[in-house]
């Protein structure tokens, strides 16, 4: 199983960071990422700073016959077609895809600049990946650890609760 979480929190040239996250999505396809199954979205607070607009998050399994660097290289690609810059670590952005899982593999490699780490380094302090991965893959353990999802959420900091499952509604009260 291949488990990939996606976020935005700005808006770009396509639309809003709803809309972000759907185009990803249909820009995965394009490359031979197919849709599995994917949560509903959730809303949580900029970190570290919490001044910076809110996120939106999802969580969707997929498949492809990819290798795990190649996939990541997609993923990228569809950030930037999505307008995202990389200025400082933990900026705003239209689009951030990560790749929380893939096949139950422990990687860890340099790709060009970036790192390539899985399971994602700090996806066990992350409630906008555990709580919509608990949504698709209610089983999952870490690869690393072996915790199951309970643990991992139950062991989350309380600082790092404050997330949001939204309603179909307050999808809409967003999208103009």
């Amino acid at each position: 199983m291949i488990i990939l979480g996606l976020g935005s929190n700005l808006s770009s040239d396509f639309g809003d960071r709803f809309k972000n996250i759907d185009l990803a999505i249909n820009f995965l396809k394009d490359k031979n990422i197919n849709l599995v199954n994917k949560s509903s979205f959730y809303e949580s607070v900029a970190y570290p700073n919490k001044n910076d607009p809110k996120f939106v998050n999802i969580v969707i399994s997929v498949e492809t016959t990819l290798k795990s660097v190649d996939l990541m290289k997609s993923l990228l690609s569809v950030e930037e077609k999505l307008g995202r810059k990389r200025f400082k670590k933990n900026d705003p952005r239209t689009c951030d895809i990560d790749i929380i899982d893939f096949h139950g593999m422990i990687i860890n490699k340099k790709i060009d600049n970036f790192e390539l780490n899985i399971p994602h380094k700090k996806m066990k302090e992350r409630n906008f990946v555990l709580y919509p991965l608990k949504e698709i893959c209610p089983d999952w353990k870490h690869p690393k650890t072996k915790d199951s999802i309970d643990i991992l959420i139950k062991n989350l900091k309380t600082l790092n609760n404050e997330i949001t499952k939204l309603t179909q509604n307050d999808i809409n009260s967003y999208v103009k």
